[in-house]
């Protein structure tokens, strides 16, 4: 059987021996110097000023949504546009934060949003925010994207979690818009065993996620924040700073077990995303020749990092086929969490959405996908491309 994923994080064994060694010495474990060195370090790599570690990429996508409210960069009623084939958690903050959610359907060949489908929306809605997806590492034209949102002033997010690594034009994505979000769940491209992230330029976007991050409270911003924020407010900072709420909040945080893990397999992160890359390429222009399965177009991208790799078939009967010849040979998933418009809760709390997305529909009737981790032997690699081929 092929797993998904193999191993809790890459090189298992010798990660292991050395948080073995840290958690025995450690002084403490809840969130300190190795969070906020992962911070650094996390941020450097993506090349952005900031990042914000918190414990999941949901509660990624949850915080910068309540921070932005926080902000008053958005309101309560608003329509948000979001990529109709996503992961729950992408849409579920925009709900349950009471704004209006817009499905925008995907292209076939990217299986993402592009900037013709955005148009198309904007003639219907005047949203205020667009929550995109780089579903499996792929993207479509994000550049043209965010000149749209720029001269319309529409706040542009990425939620990166399966992009991390990918390189489009020259740039990473989540470097497109004003922030982006990033998952190191175990399945993903680089593991804390659960953690996430929020990466922005933007100083008092940061700020306030550290807020948001930690109950509202200013324990983690900079000594020139906290002062700032205490003066504002007129806080006492020698006994009622430490529980003083400046905002809505949660406790989002990660733990120093998370920290040292993230400080350990940064540092294989080129590694993993150059394996993840050679595996991709060698399965994908064997598949995608397959008239069976609808062309998946990627030559776009400078760097192309993937932890699962799509199949779009073109009927449900091929489909059907695969999912039983795959029992207990290699294991597989819809395509992330299929197209948002046929999940119950979507269906419960939008009623008043009558979407179509006939794209994001088909992928979700006739997708699945495998996993591509760094550890795929050669072996691995030609069965499984022996069961989708033959």
């Amino acid at each position: 059987m092929i797993n998904l994923v193999k191993s809790t994080f890459y090189k298992e064994k010798e990660t292991k021996k050395k948080l073995i060694q840290f958690i025995s010495k450690a002084d403490y474990l809840s969130f300190g110097k190795e969070c906020l060195k992962f911070e650094e370090s996390f941020a450097q790599y993506q090349g952005t000023k900031h990042c914000v570690f918190v414990n999941s990429g949901s509660s990624a996508n949850l915080a910068l949504i309540q921070a932005l409210l926080n902000l008053g960069k958005i309101k309560k009623g608003d329509y948000v546009g979001f990529s109709a084939l996503t992961w729950s958690t992408n849409v579920m903050p925009l709900l349950e934060l009471g704004l209006s959610a817009v499905p925008i359907d995907v292209e076939l060949d990217t299986l993402n949003v592009s900037s013709e489908k955005i148009e198309d929306i904007l003639n219907k809605y005047d949203l205020k925010m667009i929550f995109l997806t780089n579903l499996l590492g792929l993207v479509d034209n994000i550049d043209t994207i965010r000149e749209i949102c720029t001269k319309k002033k529409i706040i542009l997010l990425e939620d990166n979690c399966e992009g991390l690594g990918t390189v489009y034009k020259g740039k990473r994505l989540g470097n497109f818009g004003l922030a982006s979000t990033v998952s190191f769940y175990v399945g993903h491209h680089m593991s804390t065993i659960e953690g996430g992230a929020i990466c922005t330029d933007n100083d008092i976007l940061a700020s306030q996620l550290k807020l948001v991050r930690a109950h509202g409270w200013d324990r983690n911003l900079s000594s020139i924040g906290q002062q700032k924020i205490r003066n504002k407010f007129n806080v006492n900072s020698t006994f009622y700073s430490r529980y003083t709420f400046y905002d809505l909040g949660y406790n989002l945080r990660p733990t120093e077990i998370n920290g040292f893990i993230g400080n350990t397999q940064i540092k294989l992160l080129p590694e993993i995303v150059s394996k993840r890359e050679s595996n991709f390429h060698e399965i994908a222009k064997k598949l995608y020749k397959d008239s069976r399965y609808y062309p998946i177009r990627y030559d776009h991208l400078d760097t192309f990092s993937n932890f699962a790799i799509p199949l779009i078939c073109k009927t449900s009967r091929i489909r059907n086929g695969l999912v039983a010849k795959c029992n207990n040979r290699v294991e597989i998933r819809p395509i992330v969490g299929g197209d948002m418009t046929q999940q119950p809760f979507f269906k419960k709390y939008m009623k008043k959405f009558k979407a179509q997305n006939p794209n994001a529909k088909l992928i979700h009737d006739q997708g699945l996908y495998f996993g591509n981790n760094a550890e795929l032997t050669k072996q691995e690699i030609k069965e499984i491309i022996k069961i989708f081929t033959t």
